[in-house]
């Protein structure tokens, strides 16, 4: 009976776990099975999304304390398998628009979703670990999913070298973490650590390592670089499924390590974080500003993000937890809304990807201008938007902390965002198109792009529902 327990309390990570090599499998036996794959996936992804909502009362540890269960972390199961509906949804067009709706693209997508469950799981440093190298590799390969474009094989190839670098970073800190503290389960962590540690500085720097390795997989500066390239080349569902999906499971799995963390954090490793914040939002907002390719501008905007998410860990604090977590969901949906825009309306070949060609979008695909203006607003953080209360929360979660600076410079950074997000309503709706716009059915595309847009809505008008359960989970 306590194994049944323990897999219901577990069961989104153990069908997602299942789902993915099933359609492996499907994909494997079966010649041109696409169609079966796309439906057996969009019907599993149901179900975990289901199975999230119903474990949301099964708080605890299971398997040893491998994995935590129930709270944020089912709560997330639903939002990563509805972000994965959605992409799929958006996907499918736009594949067989270009003529490569390979088989093996659905199981990808379902491993890299499974990386993402069991890290947003994890409560242990190994699971953890396993979980962001499972999500990575599918990453990689779906970077590359153009296998005959040189852009798309370029992205991949950068992808893989500098995460490999991220790794061997991630897996010296967990090493020097273990070393320090003797454990690697969270709650084993903190218990050792509260009563002190006899090697306090090696703790530090594995510490440290351990930012430096997860800087690189949300890509906070200066470990970066690899983002514009990575995004631009990959095609474009893949970089909307990766830039938010991959990013959101990360910080759900960085609240419960940095509270296990939280007695080794001293203030220089604070003020270090409030530094990379600090550098990450400014950095990425002012590049953002002179990209003249829409995905490489949503690339550099999407660093920005990460250094506001960030200040969440700076204020080591309740309230920047749960600022974090809310600002987490809302830009799953916000960014990816704004991504499967862009997949809808470029063309074969990587036409169409240029701010200019968003001129007058508004007067032939008046619905389509005026969703991508609600993403672009949430993502400037204006009211009534779920981007505006989630930056609400973490700049107070900074300030009470006594990093008021750094939400000053959030604050700037937020007014240059709004330079690059309101310049292409400029376009849209205020200036005359270059050429005769082409039609666009986005198919299946466009309902991914209204729940997108719904989501966003909703948390802008009822963010204190959300806000509440994660605070009451925390």
């Amino acid at each position: 009976m306590e194994v049944v327990s323990q897999l219901y309390a577990a069961a989104p990570v153990v069908l997602i776990g299942l789902l993915a090599p099933s359609v492996m499998l499907l994909d494997a036996l079966i010649r041109q099975s696409s169609r079966i794959s796309f439906w057996t996936s969009l019907g599993g992804l149901l179900a975990v999304a289901g199975t999230g909502l119903l474990t949301l009362p099964a708080s605890g540890k299971v398997f040893r304390g491998m994995l935590q269960t129930g709270g944020t972390a089912a709560l997330f199961d639903t939002l990563l398998a509805i972000a994965g509906i959605l992409t799929l949804l958006a996907a499918r067009p736009y594949l067989q628009r270009e003529g490569r709706e390979y088989d093996e693209f659905y199981t990808l997508l379902l491993f890299a979703l499974a990386g993402a469950i069991i890290v947003a799981h994890a409560a242990h440093l190994l699971v953890f670990f396993l979980g962001i190298e499972l999500m990575s590799v599918a990453f990689y390969a779906l970077a590359g999913y153009f296998r005959t474009q040189l852009r798309s094989v370029e992205a991949a190839l950068k992808y893989f070298l500098l995460g490999a670098f991220a790794t061997g970073f991630l897996l010296y800190g967990i090493a020097m973490v273990y070393g320090s503290s003797g454990a690697l389960g969270y709650e084993t962590i903190q218990a050792q650590l509260q009563h002190g540690t006899a090697l306090p500085t090696l703790l530090l720097i594995g510490t440290g390592l351990l930012v430096v390795g997860i800087g690189f997989k949300i890509a906070i500066v200066p470990f970066h670089q690899w983002v514009p390239d990575v995004y631009q080349g990959a095609p474009t569902v893949v970089t909307a499924f990766m830039s938010t999906v991959g990013k959101a499971a990360v910080i759900v799995a960085l609240v419960p390590l940095f509270q296990a963390l939280q007695p080794a954090i001293g203030t220089k490793l604070q003020a270090a974080l409030a530094v990379l914040s600090a550098a990450t939002i400014l950095l990425g907002n002012i590049i953002a500003v002179v990209q003249s390719n829409i995905k490489r501008m949503l690339a550099y905007s999407s660093i920005a993000h990460a250094g506001y998410l960030l200040m969440g860990l700076v204020a080591q604090s309740e309230r920047g937890w749960a600022g974090m977590l809310f600002y987490a969901a809302a830009y799953l949906f916000m960014q990816l809304g704004a991504f499967i825009v862009v997949a809808i309306v470029e063309r074969e070949n990587e036409q169409r990807l240029e701010l200019s060609d968003y001129a007058g979008l508004s007067r032939q695909h008046p619905v389509l201008a005026a969703l991508m203006a609600v993403l672009l607003f949430s993502l400037t953080g204006l009211p009534p938007f779920a981007g505006f209360f989630g930056k609400y929360y973490l700049f107070t979660a900074a300030i009470e902390a006594g990093y008021t600076w750094l939400a000053i410079v959030a604050v700037i950074g937020t007014m240059i965002s709004a330079y690059f997000y309101l310049g292409v309503l400029v376009a849209m709706y205020f200036r005359e198109p270059r050429e005769a716009l082409v039609p666009v059915h986005g198919g299946t595309a466009t309902a991914s792009l209204w729940l997108s847009t719904a989501v966003v809505l909703a948390l802008g008008i009822f963010p204190s529902s959300l806000l509440q359960l994660l605070e009451r989970f925390l």
